[in-house]
């Protein structure tokens, strides 16, 4: 129901659509959208509806609806609701969903660095994580810093394909996450690939260079369970 325009295009900051629907728990569906919802550990994406009549409504998230097609824009609380079939503008929060793409890009090299098994992870806008499964290893912070700001300045391009639900069955090794599989049944699934870094499944937003992360650094890591090791992130300061 919901045309994806992040997919193909995650820089596009605004765009013209359609009220489509207005949900009993009174989020609002378009036709399209630029607005990310909540999903693979990245937030929804928050800004604005601007309508025809010049009024704006605050958008608080995006979150996915009903069916895996459909994308509801969730108002901040006490906000007006638009009526369906009324035209209106989305305006994206552009610092905190490009710090998202800066970070989520970042956790692909993360685990390009560190080659275990990915048992689970988080974007943030300020900070980030990933979770894996490690024997009994020591993780040095300094280490793992240097090597990440290496990747980042290479300033690799980043780039997107699809392929098959039956290519990936085929190539099992592209799915580094341990909990969570990529959706399959639509017959095709999106890979992100970090040229010559990483390649795997992803359905989030990223930059197009890693020399657009920027600096970062390792804030702590931490013992999670008996192997789980969580390594968190940050922008360098």
């Amino acid at each position: 129901m919901t045309d994806a325009l992040f997919r193909d295009d995650a820089y596009l900051k605004s765009c013209g659509a359609t009220v489509l629907a207005v949900t009993e728990r009174g989020g609002v569906v378009l036709d399209r959208t630029i607005f990310y919802p909540t999903g693979g550990g990245q937030p929804g994406d928050s800004g604005t509806m601007r309508c025809a009549d010049g009024s704006s409504i605050r958008i608080a998230t995006t979150v996915k609806g009903e069916t895996p097609d459909e994308i509801v824009h969730v108002p901040a609380e006490g906000e007006a609701l638009p009526a369906a079939g009324s035209a209106v503008t989305l305006e994206l929060d552009w610092d905190r969903r490009h710090a998202h793409m800066r970070m989520h890009t970042c956790l692909h090299l993360l685990s390009a660095v560190l080659t275990y098994p990915v048992t689970g992870g988080q974007v943030g806008a300020e900070k980030s994580r990933l979770d894996f499964d490690i024997p009994e290893a020591v993780l040095d912070k300094e280490e793992i810093t240097a090597r990440l700001n290496e990747l980042v300045a290479r300033d690799a391009p980043v780039g997107m394909r699809w392929i098959t639900d039956a290519e990936l069955a085929a190539q099992p090794d592209l799915v580094k996450t341990m909990s969570v599989q990529p959706p399959t049944g639509a017959g095709h699934v999106r890979l992100i690939e970090v040229e010559g870094m990483d390649l795997q499944p992803c359905g989030g937003t990223h930059v197009a260079r890693t020399g657009e992360i920027g600096a970062v650094e390792v804030r702590k890591i931490e013992k999670k369970g008996r192997q789980n090791r969580r390594v968190s992130i940050q922008f360098a300061s």
